[in-house]
């Protein structure tokens, strides 16, 4: 008897034919969602120019700022994941409700100031690359990714949108892929990743600027929260957890470990690319490498066709994932700032004005492509506005997690508050910096 109630308890809770039931993905689904899709949406067209410059301009031995910002963007992330997850407000709800209004709506206008330029860049480097791939008119492509973006986002049901975002961060696998390709001389590689190594000059000091304000960017913090207040609102049994303080453990260890991976996946595929061209441009003496397009066509005739056409497909699936990410970013802040309806999970009759805003920074982005803009200096222009952002709204958000009002019983504990205020230091640091060089 007793090896017959076994044998029926195991198929119930196998199922009728006795194997497990195939939830694996499911899982991973749940587990790995706002973190994974923020970290590989941080390698972006735009940062990829900017790492693939740090590495044609001074080889292995800069690769050293990816170890050296993981921890900070990790800390910070996690911050802004764990304010989303314990109110069920965004950033800018939070600061709306707790914080002086004149602060709100500065931070609110500079990062969307900033995220429309961003999304023009990331969108010229996107038809770049197709234009390279295929030939063709780049201005029609810039038009055609820009409108199937803002289409995508507004008439895509939550659920799969998310899933669409989630299946393009293997888009990331491209980068990986010119690693295997081109030749690395792997012990200066890892000397140059484990022993930092500094130039005492302007243009050095610059590329760590811009590689820290790409890694730890202002948009990265309000989507991620963002995200979090939409799987609330997407998974019945989830609730603010200033509401059901009992389901903490596990909210803290899911967003935990969603962090580690997202942002893993971030730096290794930047340190990748600054691989990839330390060993092949830096290594021809191709130094001068401005954006992601130049570094493709540069590594043509170096690294040969199949690694010019992973790199440049790259930039392609990257973009798809990173201006859907910055658009939404700057609709969450307005809208929330606004008090609008706001979230992709709503319908669109439902959020008008967040769509329209979403939509418009898509658009607005694409348009910069029609004028006689340069996108050197729209990207420094946005690197300068992004360090401006970045300082405040990451002081605010570490005040956030102590204030008992806003994290009830949950707040962040003493080794998180550390590397968060010293990766908020480092980023103030970072800003003079760039204030004081971008002088010289």
């Amino acid at each position: 008897m007793a090896v017959t109630a076994t044998g029926t308890a195991h198929k119930k809770r196998n199922g009728a034919n006795g194997r497990r039931p195939a939830k694996t993905s499911s899982r991973i689904k749940r587990v790995l969602g706002p973190g994974l899709i923020t970290g590989a949406s941080d390698d972006d067209p735009s940062g990829i120019g900017t790492y693939s410059q740090a590495g044609a301009q001074f080889g292995f031995a800069i690769s050293w700022t990816m170890l050296f910002s993981y921890p900070l963007m990790v800390a910070i992330q996690v911050v802004s994941a764990r304010i989303g997850r314990t109110t069920g407000r965004g950033i800018a709800g939070n600061i709306r409700r707790h914080y002086p209004n004149w602060l709100l709506q500065s931070i609110v206008a500079l990062l969307l100031i900033a995220n429309t330029i961003n999304i023009g860049a990331d969108l010229g480097a996107m038809a770049d690359a197709v234009r390279m791939l295929a030939g063709g008119p780049h201005l029609l492509y810039v038009a055609l990714f820009g409108l199937l973006c803002a289409v995508l986002q507004v008439f895509t049901k939550y659920g799969r949108y998310a899933a669409l975002l989630r299946s393009l961060t293997l888009a990331l696998l491209a980068y990986f892929g010119t690693v295997m390709v081109v030749r690395i001389p792997w012990a200066e590689a890892a000397r140059g990743l484990l022993i930092p190594t500094f130039a005492w000059d302007s243009a050095f000091w610059t590329t760590v600027v811009a590689i820290l304000g790409t890694t730890i960017s202002p948009y990265l913090f309000f989507w991620q929260a963002a995200q979090e207040v939409e799987d609330i609102r997407a998974v019945r049994e989830r609730k603010p957890l200033i509401k059901a303080p009992e389901q903490g453990n596990d909210a803290i260890e899911r967003i935990r470990f969603d962090t580690y991976v997202g942002m893993a996946l971030s730096n290794l595929v930047a340190l990748a690319i600054i691989v990839t061209t330390a060993a092949t441009l830096h290594a021809n003496g191709l130094t001068d490498i401005a954006t992601s397009s130049q570094a493709a066509e540069a590594l043509r005739p170096v690294a040969g066709p199949f690694a010019f056409t992973l790199f440049t497909l790259g930039i392609v699936g990257t973009g798809l994932l990173a201006v859907p990410v910055l658009a939404g970013s700057a609709a969450y802040a307005v809208g929330e700032a606004r008090r609008w309806p706001v979230g992709l999970a709503r319908k669109p009759m439902q959020a008008k004005a967040f769509y329209v805003t979403l939509t418009l920074a898509t658009l607005a982005g694409a348009s910069m492509n029609f004028f006689p803009i340069s996108p050197i200096k729209a990207l420094y222009w946005t690197a300068v506005i992004n360090g401006v952002v970045a300082v405040p709204v990451m002081v605010t958000m570490m005040h956030m997690t102590s204030n008992p009002k806003i994290m009830g019983d949950f707040p962040i504990n003493d080794g998180l508050r550390l590397i968060g205020w010293l990766s908020t230091a480092v980023m103030a640091v970072a800003a003079v910096a760039m204030g004081i060089t971008a002088g010289m």
